[in-house]
């Protein structure tokens, strides 16, 4: 049977399916054919020697061929698309290529091969991109980790890798996902935000970003507090631009998704397990490794685990300037789970030592948050001041105020700062980079 009868419908098909829903069926089974006879055609040896581009072009030729051969109807427009998502198909990631080329798109959640799910500005939609099924969708899962020397199988059903443009990938197949294997891809655009976008945002205001250039130029330790998707990597990026190019910068992340500027960076990566469950490489001993390395600064992507106790010992030690995140809805829960990780460590500490331990090593928390109508937000600035009997001080210095919202579901509020000067003006001080005195004016309000 030729393609051509193989892609027709019948009337009586036509009757009892939309018109709209068969021409969907028919160009995915045309795509999906296709694609098998080019495999059959195509010397693979000899696409070894091609670039990128002559390989595109060879392709659209060879499309182009089949189509004659087969005398398959279709328009210039049609067999533009099909030359697009075969060329999507053999050199990317399929469907997800014209997702993962749209800017506007910041989350990509595939719930099994028929339902695509896409986050723009802070709300959730369901798209019309399709799998041709879940055996086709664990292709592009396999593609995806392999590139990044990691697997994915039902020995090892979770993965973590990410794309080459930075953005986050997990995956998680059967058995663990009953209905079929499960994508979430978190976007990093090609260029990361700058200064001015949060600030066109209203993620922060002049003087908070005044105060963060100010924290990364004295060598200040910060750690970036928040839930998923508010944002700490964005501030973490933004942050570690005003380090010094003169300072060796040694990052550590389960998925190297940092995007420095810095001409002196050394990234490092976590390994996991290979299928005899040996190999593995925790964010632990990367911290420790990195001791020996000579870092002026260490930026630890994620803290959670007992990586901690390491990452608190080497802000304590002549480290000075890291930076780090943490999974966290308040600045106090963060402290709160920032000594429950260092009691997983193995050591023997009393509550009081870690909390002192604690105390000297972090002197800022940044707390990110992910608004009701999706925006994000630094919504509060604490300094850690030291130790009142067991229990860890902290001062607020700016906040965001929400006032309610209104009536299209936009919150409402503004930035102040509380007026508490903080200790470490003295230290900004120190290293010529003082903030003017009326930064922490209270009576000044961003709305």
């Amino acid at each position: 049977m030729s393609l051509r009868e193989r892609l027709s419908v019948t009337d009586e098909e036509r009757q009892h399916q939309p018109v709209a829903a068969a021409a969907q069926q028919a160009y995915a089974e045309l795509k999906k054919t296709m694609h098998q006879m080019i495999l059959d055609r195509i010397d693979l040896e000899r696409l070894k020697r091609l670039t990128s581009e002559q390989f595109k072009h060879e392709l659209a030729l060879l499309v182009q061929r089949i189509i004659e051969e087969e005398r398959i109807v279709l328009n210039q427009q049609e067999r533009h698309h099909l030359v697009l998502d075969i060329q999507h198909e053999m050199l990317g990631f399929g469907p997800l290529e014209p997702l993962l080329g749209d800017p506007s798109i910041s989350d990509i959640l595939v719930n099994t091969y028929d339902k695509v799910y896409v986050e723009r500005r802070g709300r959730l939609e369901l798209t019309d991109v399709t799998f041709h099924d879940n055996a086709h969708l664990m292709k592009i899962i396999e593609k995806i980790v392999s590139r990044v020397g990691r697997r994915v199988d039902e020995s090892s059903p979770m993965v973590d890798a990410r794309l080459p443009d930075g953005s986050r990938v997990n995956a998680i197949i059967p058995p663990l996902a009953v209905d079929g294997p499960l994508v979430s891809i978190r976007r990093f655009g090609a260029t990361p935000l700058t200064v001015q976008n949060l600030l066109d945002y209203k993620s922060v205001t002049p003087p908070m970003i005044k105060v963060l250039e100010s924290l990364g130029l004295a060598k200040v330790n910060i750690l970036i507090s928040g839930g998923t998707g508010s944002g700490k990597t964005t501030m973490l990026n933004l942050i570690s631009g005003f380090i010094p190019g003169n300072e060796r910068i040694v990052t550590i992340e389960d998925a190297a998704e940092l995007q420095l500027r810095q001409p002196h960076v050394v990234r490092l990566e976590t390994r996991p397990p290979n299928i005899e469950g040996k190999g593995e490489v925790t964010q632990r001993a990367l911290v420790r490794n990195s001791l020996r390395m000579r870092p002026d600064r260490i930026i630890l992507g994620e803290v959670r685990g007992p990586e901690a106790l390491d990452m608190l010992q080497a802000m304590n030690t002549g480290h000075e300037g890291s930076l780090a995140t943490i999974h966290a809805n308040t600045p106090r829960d963060a402290l709160a789970r920032l000594e429950n990780m260092v009691g997983m460590a193995g050591v023997n500490l009393t509550p009081r030592a870690i909390r002192q331990q604690i105390a000297s090593a972090i002197t800022v928390i940044l707390q990110a948050s992910r608004l009701a109508d999706g925006a994000r937000k630094v919504v509060s600035m604490q300094e850690i001041t030291g130790m009142e009997g067991d229990i860890i001080s902290m001062q607020e210095i700016f906040r965001f105020e929400q006032t309610g919202i209104d009536a299209d579901g936009k919150v409402q509020g503004h930035f102040c700062a509380t007026g508490v000067r903080p200790r470490f003006a003295d230290r900004l001080r120190m290293f010529g980079a003082a903030v003017p005195e009326d930064t922490f004016d209270p009576d000044r309000v961003f709305t």
